[in-house]
């Protein structure tokens, strides 16, 4: 199969994944590129930030419209995320290509098993105390992961959304692209000298078939419930979760 139709295919995927959970289209993004269009893990991290920053954008416009995003908390969680993301970015140049790799297994694994778990709101008067400190906590450790691994962090701030700040699934969905919007733009900023060495050939359609299946995946997130949906991208994450891992011991090995 060719690279051009790989890299449409995985971008149609990354895509329905930003519109319809709001989040997890980078999770797919990097092994996408990296086991299907031969880029290494530090290049693989910068094509995904740009990828899904153009991605969540498209994907923001629509829910905004459909008024999902609560434009109030988002941002809390974005401007909590801005340092550690161009600060993270700034480490990522400097780390082990199989350390990259097997951190962002790890993070993959924990974003199904937050999927997996029934969510357990806590009691209405303290939740709402807290939930500026927690959305600021949250924001700021998805904007370090943002940096570090080239992920939007939607993956994890969709279930933080839900269980935190009790927001219904598609407001949790709207609200986790801004958060997304945010992170990227901060970490591209960045890496700023590395996105020269990119293959836009490879990017370029990926990019284009994220935001068309972006709209999809939006229409998707209206017709299947959000359970159902969380269910089967956890399944997904496990298993790329599961092949990173094993690389990730390989590329040790190979240099042990």
């Amino acid at each position: 199969m060719s690279a051009l139709v790989l890299a449409l295919v995985a971008g149609a995927v990354v895509g329905l994944a930003l519109g319809g959970l709001g989040g997890g289209g980078s999770v797919l993004a990097v092994p996408a590129l990296i086991y299907l269009l031969g880029f290494t893990p530090a290049a693989a991290t910068t094509a995904s930030l740009i990828i899904i920053t153009a991605t969540s954008l498209t994907a923001l416009y629509a829910h905004a419209r459909a008024g999902n995003v609560r434009w109030k908390a988002g941002t809390l969680f974005a401007v909590a995320g801005l340092v550690p993301a161009a600060a993270a970015g700034t480490v990522a140049a400097h780390l082990p290509q199989a350390l990259l790799t097997a951190a962002f297994a790890a993070v993959a694994a924990l974003a199904a098993a937050r999927m997996l778990r029934p969510a357990c709101p806590a009691a209405g008067h303290s939740r709402h105390a807290a939930q500026p400190a927690k959305a600021a906590g949250a924001g700021a450790g998805l904007g370090a992961l943002t940096g570090l691994l080239g992920v939007g962090g939607g993956f994890l701030a969709v279930p933080a959304l839900v269980s935190v700040l009790a927001f219904e699934m598609q407001a949790a969905v709207g609200t986790s692209l801004l958060v997304i919007s945010a992170n990227s733009l901060a970490s591209l900023v960045t890496r700023g000298a590395t996105t020269a060495g990119v293959d836009w050939t490879a990017i370029a359609p990926f990019t284009g078939a994220a935001i068309l299946g972006a709209w999809d995946g939006k229409r998707l997130a209206a017709k299947v419930t959000g359970t159902r949906l969380q269910r089967a991208f956890a399944l997904v994450l496990l298993a790329v979760a599961a092949l990173m891992l094993v690389d990730a011991f390989r590329r040790v090995d190979a240099f042990g």
